[in-house]
């Protein structure tokens, strides 16, 4: 073994009988006290830590040999991973989720539509209401409330607005990026009506202020400073509030006509032209 190794028998023997050196005797006093602060820790603490305990005890030692030393025994500690959304993931599932610019000035109705969502309390309990709104006219053509923010709640709003509404191959429906509105169940049903998605630009969320200016304004209207103690007094103010702000509340942007209104009034036109 010497032969392979290239040292005289001597020397063997010699390095055989060496103590250890007197850094790698400190390596061992400190990996103990490194293991037993990292065990009163509960696991816890990284070197960072267990380097700043051992320099409160007094040793003068740095994180770097700490780090060696846990590394060396299998010590790691324990840190809260937060959650976050992977912007490389965020930016593949949202590709096929383009902005249309066609959907920011429609030239009549039924071309775009948009939806969104929002919050309401029954009995200090969260429902959730999701609009669709016809963008030329501010008319919402369908809504549905649910205890559950989900694909079922916004398909829901699009399948009535659908049978109200003469949906044509081509039409746009926009929205935020909300997961209610990019999930596959609310797609496939936007591909079976021949609409086109599209969504708000990232950081642009005046891209969908139709739909929140209507949310606004229903809660200033008509829900603030009410409470309700069922889900069917909420349905029944909403239905009523929606049925005003069809037929009768005057829009400015809309020549002060109300959507329907504004909808005959443009049919009108059409038709003479």
């Amino acid at each position: 073994m010497c032969e392979l190794y290239g040292v005289t028998r001597s020397g063997f023997y010699a390095w055989g009988k060496r103590q250890p050196s007197q850094r790698r005797q400190d390596d061992q006093r400190l990996t103990k006290r490194v293991r037993q602060i990292h065990t009163d820790s509960r696991g816890f603490y990284g070197s960072p830590r267990v380097a700043g305990q051992l320099r409160l005890e007094g040793e003068v030692v740095g994180k770097r040999r700490v780090a060696r030393l846990m590394r060396q025994a299998g010590l790691q500690g324990r840190s809260a991973r937060l959650y976050r959304h992977s912007k490389v993931l965020q930016r593949a599932f949202y590709a096929g989720v383009p902005y249309r610019p066609e959907s920011a000035l429609p030239q009549r109705h039924d071309q775009v539509w948009v939806g969104d969502v929002t919050y309401l309390k029954v009995a200090g309990q969260w429902r959730y209401m999701a609009a669709v709104m016809d963008k030329h006219s501010r008319k919402i053509v369908g809504w549905s409330l649910s205890d559950r923010r989900d694909a079922a709640l916004t398909t829901q709003a699009l399948r009535r607005s659908a049978a109200h509404r003469s949906v044509r191959p081509g039409v746009v429906f926009h929205s935020d990026r909300g997961i209610e509105f990019a999930n596959f169940e609310f797609r496939s049903q936007l591909q079976r009506l021949g609409m086109l998605q599209s969504m708000n630009r990232p950081g642009k969320m005046n891209d969908n202020a139709h739909m929140e200016s209507f949310f606004h304004s229903m809660k200033c209207e008509e829900l603030y400073g009410k409470k309700f103690d069922t889900e069917q007094q909420l349905r029944s103010t909403l239905s009523s509030y929606i049925r005003f702000y069809n037929e009768r509340r005057l829009h400015s942007s809309l020549q002060y006509l109300p959507p329907a209104g504004y909808e005959r009034r443009m049919q009108g036109e059409t038709s003479v032209n």
